[in-house]
This record gives C-alpha cells, sequence and structure tokens, in this order.
C-alpha cells in the first residue's frame, strides 16, 4: 500500500510539472522561430508504430512523437490537392478553386495571399522540396507563389505523365527522376525521398549558416501509389509474406522514418533545435487499407477508424499533427481541442510576427497559439465542413451531399443521414442519428450557407482544360535547346548517416 500511494504522488507531481509548464509557457506570438514542416502523402493514423501499428517499424517518428506536444483531432481534406490548398491559403480547398486533384481543378486560385508570401513579408527564406501539386503551368508554380526554393516533381505524383509530370518519369518511377529546381528542369539521381530530404537539408543549412530565418516545406510524394520503395526497405515485408504493394507502401514509410530520424540528428548536430519548430503531419487518410499475406487477404492496421483516403468518415481526414520546439513546447503533451490545416496559416504568420495586407482572402482558421501556450484555453467549440470534391465536371449542384462532411467536437454528421458520436464512437460503428434529430437540426442552416456561399469561389469548375500539359512542353523546350543536366544539394552537407 505504502508504494502504491508513493506511486500515485510521484504521478501526480510529474502530471503536475507537465501541465504547469504548458500553462505557463512563453508567449509565442512574434517569437520568429525558423519552421520546418514535414507531410507526407497517403500515410493514415495507423500507419506508424507508435500510433499501433504491429507490422511497420517508425522509431524515430515514434521518439519524434513521444516528445512533442501532439494533436489528437486535428483534421486535413480528404485528398491531395486539397489539403495543400487549404494550408497555403488558410481557407477551405473549395474557396481557392481547388474541388479535384486532376482536370485543372487542383489550381490555387491566383487571387491567393500564400502562406510562403506572407512568410517572405516577414523576412523569412522559404523552400518547398517535394510535392506541390497547386498547378503546373508558369503563373501557378510555387517559384510564383511564394518560394525561394523548389524542388519539385509535377502533377499529383511522380510518374503521373499523363497529368502533367515530366515524360522520362513514366519510366523510373521514384528513382533516378527528373525534377524542376526553380527554373531549371534537371535530373537527380536516388530514390526521391532521398532525395528530397538531402535537398531540404543542404537548403536549411544554408540558411543556418547565414542566420536568416526560413520556413523548410517537406511535402513528400511517399507513399502514395505506386507502391515502390527500395528493395532494401521491402524485404523485410516480402520475407513476411506480404504482397508486392504491402511490402513497397510499408518501405516507403520505413524510408521516410529514417530520413525524418537524420533530419532531427543534423538539426541537433548543427544546434538547431532551439530556435526550430519542427512539425510532422499527412495530408490525407491511408491507401492500400487491404493487401494479403502470405496468401491470404488481410485489412491493414487503419487505428480502428472508418474509411481511408477520399472518404468522408474519419480515417478520411483525421490525421496526426506533432509539434516539437525545444525547451519551449512541453514535451509528450496532447492537445483534444479540434483543430484543423486551416488553422496553421495563422498560427505561423502569428508566430512569425507577420503583418497581413488588409487586402487579401478571409482566413477561416483559428490561431494555435492559446492551445500551445496553455492546454486549459476555453475553445469554442466549432463546425468544420468537409467534402470529397470530384464530382463530374459540371455537376457540383448535385454533389452538394456526396461524399460530404460536418464535424464538431462531438459528433460527425455523413452524407446527410449518418450520425456518430466520435466522442464515445471513434470508429462511427453506430450511426445515432435518429436518437438525435435535434443535433443535424443545429447543422442544417451553417452547412447550407457554406455551401452556397463557397460555389461562387469554385474558379475552375467551367475553365477550359489545356491541350498540352504545361511541363511537357516546357521540358522538350529545354530538352531542345540546352538539355536536361545533372543536378544534387551541395555535398558534404546532407551526407546520410
Amino acid at each position: 500500500m505504502k508504494n502504491v500511494v508513493i506511486n500515485c504522488c510521484l504521478c501526480f507531481l510529474f502530471y503536475f510539472q507537465i501541465n504547469y509548464a504548458q500553462e505557463n509557457s512563453k508567449n509565442l506570438k512574434n517569437s520568429k522561430p525558423n519552421i520546418i514542416f514535414v507531410m507526407t502523402d497517403d500515410q493514415g493514423m495507423g500507419d506508424f508504430s507508435c500510433m499501433g501499428n504491429e507490422v511497420v517499424k517508425t522509431p524515430n517518428i515514434d521518439a519524434f512523437y513521444q516528445k512533442s506536444t501532439r494533436f489528437t483531432e486535428y483534421h486535413v481534406s480528404p485528398t491531395c490537392a486539397p489539403s495543400r490548398a487549404a494550408l497555403m491559403s488558410g481557407r477551405h480547398e473549395f474557396r481557392v478553386g481547388v474541388t479535384h486533384t486532376i482536370l485543372d481543378r487542383e489550381r490555387m486560385a491566383l487571387e491567393v495571399y500564400t502562406l510562403p508570401q506572407a512568410l517572405q513579408s516577414a523576412g523569412y527564406q522559404t523552400g518547398l522540396f517535394g510535392k506541390w501539386h497547386l498547378g503546373d503551368a508558369k503563373e501557378y508554380l510555387p517559384q510564383n507563389r511564394g518560394f525561394n526554393e523548389v524542388l519539385m516533381h509535377g502533377a499529383g505524383g511522380i510518374g503521373q505523365v499523363s497529368l502533367g509530370d515530366f515524360p522520362p518519369n513514366k519510366d523510373n518511377v521514384y528513382f533516378d527522376n527528373i525534377l524542376l529546381h526553380n527554373e531549371t528542369i534537371v535530373k537527380t539521381k536516388g530514390f526521391c525521398t532521398d532525395v528530397f530530404f538531402d535537398a531540404a537539408l543542404s537548403w536549411s543549412k544554408e540558411k543556418i549558416d547565414h542566420k536568416q530565418s526560413y520556413f523548410t516545406y517537406i511535402s513528400l510524394n511517399a507513399p502514395h501509389a505506386p507502391l515502390v520503395a527500395p528493395e532494401a526497405y521491402k524485404k523485410r515485408f516480402l520475407e513476411l509474406g506480404y504482397d508486392e504493394g504491402t511490402a513497397g507502401r510499408y518501405g516507403m514509410i520505413e524510408n521516410i522514418d529514417d530520413n525524418f530520424g537524420r533530419l532531427m540528428r543534423k538539426l541537433e548536430e548543427w544546434n538547431a533545435l532551439e530556435n526550430t519548430l519542427v512539425i510532422f503531419t499527412t495530408d490525407n487518410g491511408a491507401t492500400h487499407l487491404r493487401g494479403t499475406l502470405n496468401g491470404e487477404n488481410v485489412k491493414h492496421f487503419n487505428a480502428n477508424l472508418k474509411g481511408g483516403k477520399n472518404s468522408p468518415n474519419e480515417g478520411g481526414n483525421h490525421v496526426p499533427l506533432f509539434f516539437y520546439w525545444k525547451g519551449v513546447l512541453t514535451e509528450g503533451k496532447d492537445i483534444n481541442q479540434l483543430t484543423a490545416h486551416v488553422d496553421l496559416y495563422k498560427t505561423f504568420t502569428e508566430l512569425a510576427r507577420v503583418k497581413l495586407p488588409e487586402s487579401m482572402q478571409p482566413l477561416e482558421g483559428l490561431s494555435l497559439l492559446p492551445l500551445l501556450e496553455n492546454t486549459t484555453t476555453t475553445w469554442k467549440d466549432r463546425l468544420m465542413f468537409t467534402h470529397c470534391g470530384r464530382w463530374k465536371t459540371g455537376m457540383v449542384n448535385e454533389a452538394k451531399y456526396t461524399k460530404m462532411a460536418i464535424r464538431s467536437q462531438q459528433w460527425r454528421f455523413v452524407n446527410n443521414k449518418e450520425l456518430y458520436d466520435v466522442i464515445s464512437d471513434p470508429g462511427e460503428r453506430e450511426n445515432v442519428a435518429a436518437q438525435n434529430p435535434d443535433v443535424i437540426t443545429k447543422f442544417e442552416q451553417p452547412y447550407n450557407e457554406w455551401w452556397t456561399n463557397s460555389i461562387p469561389l469554385m474558379v475552375n469548375e467551367n475553365r477550359k482544360r489545356v491541350k498540352e500539359h504545361p511541363l511537357h512542353i516546357r521540358y522538350y523546350k529545354q530538352l531542345d535547346t540546352k538539355g536536361i543536366p545533372y543536378w544534387s544539394p551541395k555535398s558534404g552537407i546532407a551526407e546520410k548517416n
């Protein structure tokens, strides 16, 4: 009994110390940290060992999770380009013209004052490494939307040549790719995730050496299909008896984990963690949720959530969000209030001492700084509207209640007919719509108003599609005039450990 009392007292003391530290955190507004934002593609809540997956191993992200401030109710969009549009604009993707991932409906409206533009105005250097997916025509490219440094593939993924990626990538998917480096199309060597981390590390180190504030956006295409990984990363899963697709996807995830570990080790080696906010997240729910094991059909772990990518259920857009800032944010702390990708624009600009212009798009998110400073902050309940988009061209009016959801802290209302209490039923197993008509009634008018007001802002719906993809034209023109040079980050900076 004595030991029990002692242990309880120690636990209380530990709890008190953590909460005291969190509730008395320094004022974060205008603190101007460097920001490194890592976002993977199509990686769901169940794709980490720290979240319960017993097959894939993610020791570096697990270690990061343990020392991070974690937003446990963080939501994005159900697919790729929409999440990126919301991040870059601080608005729901429909309201900046993005209603699909293809058909030129992924182009973010040119009127948007982007997050990197805002950070540039406060003296930050900005770099994008990986996936842009908000338009490949010249005026839409990240180089013209606020990024000083760019290394990117085209379309929504490497090898998506029919959708606009560079033609040679069809034959060398994920290895030795053709990419756009600033204004020059280049050849690279190695696996794509390694290349993007190498480039991000090299560029960030240069900013550190020159004592320049920086925003590093590592926007990976992995583990998006095609499910291709280096053989060394696939080997363990194939030996366990998994199918080729599962081995490729889990291999990509473990490769990401190794690269993320390398990033953290380098930042520590460079004494950069005390003034750098490092964030890890994903862009939407998981894919490839089924496979085979020794010839038998299996379901892959999905953190017990319903649905995956392109689903209006929790598994479609409920994803991890981990913040780490050494010595500033409380380690191992969960923040359970409902948050979203649209909140990051305001959060980052408040951190960075940005003075936003009076004439710009209205920001729809909330700053997360009050929650980071004090998790006991009163956080008013909110409604978040999710829609998978992707309706057939010209069918926007018919799509209003198709693959949509309304989320509050307690409830998820799906397709205008299913209601789930996600606090007691996070897996959305029991539809309680019949027992709670009053809850549904409260959702009707806000959603109708949101939908009606969004339609005029869907500026790409009737766009005439281009016959030739912009990056194809650019590639063949450069090939004819000066060729495609090899490119790699500066040697000796981002070497692998």
